[in-house]
């Protein structure tokens, strides 16, 4: 784990709703705090190159590994990771740290998480910014209903519903699943319709993840690494000794998130910032087509030639929008 301590802050603990919270903090106590909520199967180390730009800009940035991630233990009970517990750890963290109000910021599962602060606890958000992730309004049918229809019984979000079975076959190899999934995209790579995707009769699943590392290969791998071995090294202990159920458990309470969501408000009045990645395939720029209809103070950036792992694959980039927009949002 040496990559993890020479790049990231010393790691503290919180005990906040019902779990330790590991999480690291960088930067002055100043301004408006800037919380770094990563997704699945990341850590805190992801935001390792955000961190160290947000706090050389004279940022108060927090990233924790959150419930059921790296160091952060997690609750066997399948609803204790629901949307009311994983935003309840960020208001946690920060009446823990004294803060009144953050610009949250997500990532892939993170983005899901940060949009539904404003909903579910308003008075304590600054502002909202989302890497690859967009905003929709509640739908009007549970969307596990959705994607099973239309994405087939082998995608990987209907997959995980399955209790244990993608668990178990994710943690036989960590090493060979990390290695499948932190990749760039491949060059060949051709736009992608992402959740909008509409099968043909006789296709199968899209996005069949399982399905994909079981038969994946590294030898026969031609996509670019963005990490370095040492940083490889960080995801592949963190999940062979914590597995991936913690994770999985997010999406197996997507049911439940939709029921318990019926009365939320359906806008965001919010500064927010929509980070898109020009080749991500599950959630290309096209999914965040519609999301200035729901949010009025909504900017967008696209970061040219990223694959999903945004902040990791183009961290320069990112790093440049996020100061910027902070900069005139949120002045020091």
């Amino acid at each position: 784990m040496s990559a993890l301590i020479d790049m990231m802050p010393p790691v503290q603990y919180a005990d906040v709703n019902g779990v330790r919270l590991a999480y690291y903090e960088a930067g002055p106590r100043q301004g408006v705090p800037i919380i770094l909520s990563h997704g699945f199967p990341e850590l805190a180390f992801s935001w390792r190159h955000q961190i160290k730009a947000l706090a050389d800009a004279g940022r108060w940035v927090i990233a924790p590994d959150q419930r059921g991630y790296g160091l952060t233990g997690g609750p066997d009970a399948v609803s204790d990771y629901d949307m009311a517990h994983l935003t309840g750890d960020l208001v946690g963290l920060m009446d823990h740290l004294g803060v009144e109000k953050a610009v949250v910021c997500g990532h892939d599962w993170g983005g899901i998480v940060v949009w539904q602060m404003p909903l579910m606890h308003p008075d304590r958000v600054a502002g909202v910014i989302s890497l690859n992730t967009p905003f929709y309004p509640r739908p009007p049918v549970d969307p596990i209903m959705v994607m099973r229809a239309r994405l087939g019984e082998d995608m990987y979000i209907v997959h995980f519903q399955k209790p244990g079975e993608a668990d178990a076959i994710l943690g036989r190899d960590v090493a060979k699943t990390m290695g499948f999934m932190l990749r760039r995209p491949p060059t060949n790579q051709g736009p992608s319709a992402g959740f909008a995707t509409e099968r043909k009769e006789g296709d199968g699943s899209a996005f069949p993840l399982v399905k994909m590392v079981e038969a994946y290969d590294p030898a026969h791998d031609t996509r670019e690494t963005f990490l370095t071995p040492a940083e490889f090294d960080v995801f592949v202990e963190s999940f062979q000794r914590t597995g991936f159920t913690g994770g999985i458990n997010w999406y197996r309470n997507f049911t439940r998130n939709w029921e318990a969501s019926a009365d939320l408000p359906t806008t965001i009045d919010k500064p927010s910032l929509m980070v898109m990645a020009e080749l991500d395939a599950v959630l290309p720029p096209s999914s965040a087509d519609r999301m200035d209809e729901f949010i009025p103070g909504l900017e967008k950036a696209l970061i040219k030639g990223s694959g999903h792992w945004t902040q990791q694959e183009q961290p320069k980039a990112v790093n440049e929008v996020l100061i910027d927009w902070l900069d005139r949002r949120f002045p020091l």
